[in-house]
């Protein structure tokens, strides 16, 4: 039998935060999730029907009241990020839940549909596009940050003092959890992935492991060859 292409358990490990980060929120928990054998593919009748569910239970949702959105937002404020502008990816989505979540592909839509369900931001990287293992920093502001302009590829730099998560080559998602880089986005053929389920005060720590068991859940539904590992980082 061949050896697995990732070493799951490793690529978990290997996440780190910042002491500088645990300085600007000393409450902040992060579950990885690195898996591999994902039911990767378009938007079919099984992802779009998890983002409905989602937006359904989410469509009259007091964005302002929710005390996870309000500690999200108060952490971008920290950094220097105006939340009423530049949003975490949880409440971005809750936002657009009345009117239908967007449809990506399998996998994204799948990750979405929990994050709305749960209130909870989630990123999702592709592993194949990593290189050196992800952190949570503070930007010096000189990293490359690969994305789109005006339809063509781009490098932006964030700002100094940014949250941001990284990885050797550069970041991978700006402020946090708000925008992700081009580079590492999971696409229709992504095989492999590291999800990220990014708490803090006052949710629990319980709610991020029924996130992720969610999410394993139906990836397993899908695909029952699916191999993880999962660390907490609290």
């Amino acid at each position: 039998m061949p050896a697995p292409a990732f070493d799951l358990a490793q690529i978990a490990a290997d996440v780190q935060v910042d002491p500088a980060v645990r300085a600007l929120r000393p409450d902040f928990a992060v579950l990885v999730v690195a898996a591999d054998n994902l039911p990767a593919g378009p938007t079919d009748a099984w992802s779009r029907g998890l983002l409905k569910s989602a937006a359904d239970g989410a469509a009259d949702l007091d964005v302002a009241a929710d005390p996870h959105i309000a500690a999200w937002r108060e952490a971008y404020t920290a950094f220097g990020a105006k939340p009423s502008r530049t949003r975490n990816s949880a409440e971005a989505l809750i936002r657009r839940a009345a009117a239908g979540l967007p449809e990506v592909n399998r996998i994204v839509d799948l990750y979405n549909a929990v994050s709305v369900a749960h209130r909870l931001p989630i990123g999702g990287e592709d592993l194949a596009g990593y290189t050196g293992a992800a952190r949570l920093v503070r930007a010096d502001g000189t990293e490359d940050f690969e994305t789109v302009a005006d339809g063509a590829p781009a490098i932006e730099h964030p700002a100094l003092g940014e949250v941001v998560w990284r990885d050797d080559l550069g970041v991978t998602c700006r402020r946090w959890n708000h925008r992700q880089c081009t580079r590492t986005r999971i696409t229709e053929t992504t095989s492999a992935a590291l999800f990220l389920f990014e708490r803090l005060a006052p949710m629990p720590l319980d709610a991020l492991h029924a996130a992720a068991d969610e999410l394993v859940g139906h990836l397993k539904e899908q695909a029952p060859e699916l191999r993880t590992a999962v660390r907490l980082i609290d």
